[in-house]
């Protein structure tokens, strides 16, 4: 049997925070037609009845590898805005 993870795509992890900065970057990226995965280990966990994750309400954000670059700058955009 085949297992396929992430890690054995070409989607590299971008992002882990909470719901609504994840939304603004999904929503950016989107913005200049990069579709991202976002992975929500909670809320699997909580559908297959196993209850809450590590961190509760934090997501990951996953692009392919191709649009890297690009959607690197999204995150860095959006999380400067945060610290000021």
């Amino acid at each position: 049997m085949i297992q396929y993870t992430m890690e054995d795509s070409n989607y590299i992890k971008i992002f882990t925070g909470d719901f609504i900065i994840v939304q603004r970057i999904i929503d950016e990226l989107k913005a200049i037609n990069i579709h991202a995965i976002v992975k929500d280990t909670t809320e699997s966990a909580r559908l297959a009845g196993f209850g809450g994750g590590i961190l509760p309400g934090f997501q990951e954000v996953f692009v392919n590898k191709d649009e890297l670059d690009q959607a690197v700058l999204v995150v860095q955009s959006i999380t400067s805005q945060l610290d000021t």
